[in-house]
């Protein structure tokens, strides 16, 4: 009677602790990131110019920490967790997961949002709820490790936005995106946990709130492909920007972040605080609040919002301070709809319909993972009867973007970091793990 197992049990619990784990640390950091980002909009409030002082400073002393003791929570977090599933070398994965790393994420990313720095925690929750459950197959044969942080990948989406489907989905499209995905009790026992300790801590909540646009049939085709070209090429070429930055800026300014790495991520961050100056304020942060804002009909958006918001980005991004770009690319979208919008007929209710396609189709641009996509703008949006068209955008995006960037964007971030991992360890024999 394998039910009355007492190792089975013992592995169950264990895998249940260390998600309910991963997705307390996941709630934290939310409720840390917000406070952040809060802190960061009143003094600026009070005086927009020191900007000009804490951008600088803030970049500066979170890529020097970084760089100096905690290697490893540069970036995203996404393709640090895709290159250590790929690995069978402990030590090749110890330079990507660990506890240590994941809290250093944590406090470093907060840094950067204290920063005015436009990231998001998205990314680095991935690789927080990787690192928890990778920890697991240090000490315990509860599954193998490729499976275990795929689990993990996936509870860290889970709990950070309160989307238990977009974690399932991103588990298996994205970190399982060249391998039959296998993981699945695992991986739904992480997500499930981790998704209860969300639930019972926040509440049952909506990222976006909710949102009861609707477009009508067979008007609502012209959104569809509108947003689905647009976002297409835009999160297509944006990939291929970020791609490209990762391999070298050009001339001298590749020379300088090259040769002053801390010094040209205070640049960025003082390029960033004159946007963020020259903008009102609205594109530092995630850009959580000016979208909901403006899904709400209480604001609008620039027009040329969506652009700002790409440059602030892109700042963030080649400084190598730890952040993600998942939650920011949501506020592109937001910014590419509601310009569309401004140009098709249509009332309030359609214009909040059109920038939910816009998120929708520059994240599945840019990710190229079109059925993640619209399952988490749909629950971030709790909006069900958007289903048709937001697959619908999220497939045109997807298939356009492809033309333009053939390597997905994570995955080709992952790559050369896995290269450098293996690159630094001992020749020996490396120290395998299933």
């Amino acid at each position: 009677m394998p039910w009355l197992s007492i190792r089975r049990w013992h592995k169950r619990l264990l895998l249940v602790g260390a998600a309910l784990f991963a997705g307390l640390i996941a709630i934290g950091f939310a409720l840390g990131a917000d406070t952040a980002i809060e802190i960061h909009s009143h003094i600026m409030k009070e005086r927009p110019w020191l900007t000009l002082l804490v951008a600088p400073a803030g970049f500066a002393a979170v890529a020097w920490i970084s760089r100096r003791f905690f290697p490893g929570t540069e970036g995203s977090g996404i393709p640090q967790a895709i290159a250590a599933s790929q690995s069978d070398d402990r030590r090749v994965r110890r330079q990507f997961l660990s506890l240590r790393i994941a809290l250093a994420k944590v406090v470093l990313t907060l840094g950067g949002l204290l920063s005015g720095a436009s990231i998001g925690r998205e990314g680095p929750s991935v690789q927080v709820g990787a690192s928890v459950m990778h920890m697991l197959a240090k000490r315990r044969r509860i599954a193998s490790s490729r499976d275990l942080i795929v689990a993990g990948s996936g509870a860290g989406i889970a709990a950070a936005f309160n989307t238990p489907l977009g974690g399932i989905m991103f588990a298996i499209e994205e970190m399982c995106r060249h391998r039959v995905f296998q993981a699945n009790s695992t991986t739904l026992t992480a997500v499930i946990f981790a998704g209860l300790m969300s639930l019972a801590v926040l509440g049952n909540y909506t990222y976006f709130g909710r949102t009861p646009a609707a477009l009508s049939w067979p008007d609502g085709i012209w959104p569809v492909l509108a947003c689905g070209i647009a976002g297409g090429l835009l999160g297509g070429g944006f990939s291929r920007l970020l791609i490209a930055s990762v391999r070298g800026l050009p001339g001298r300014l590749g020379a300088f972040a090259q040769s002053r790495p801390v010094a040209f991520a205070a640049a960025c961050g003082l390029a960033t605080g004159i946007i963020g100056l020259a903008s009102g304020g609205i594109t530092y942060g995630t850009g959580y609040a000016e979208s909901k804002a403006a899904l709400e009909a209480s604001a609008a958006l620039p027009m040329l919002f969506f652009a700002m918001k790409l440059a602030v980005i892109w700042l963030a991004f080649v400084s190598r301070i730890p952040g993600g770009i998942f939650a920011p690319a949501l506020a592109v979208g937001a910014g590419l709809g509601s310009d569309i919008a401004a140009l098709l007929p249509g009332g309030t209710e359609v214009d909040a319909a059109i920038m939910v396609l816009g998120m929708v189709a520059f994240l599945a641009a840019m990710t190229q993972t079109p059925i993640t996509s619209f399952v988490i703008v749909m629950e971030m949006t709790a909006n069900h009867e958007m289903l048709l068209p937001l697959m619908a955008t999220a497939v045109v995006a997807h298939g356009v973007s492809r033309s333009v960037a053939p390597v997905p964007l994570y995955h080709a971030l992952a790559y050369p970091m896995l290269r450098r991992a293996e690159g630094r360890v001992s020749p020996a024999a490396p120290a395998k793990d299933a």
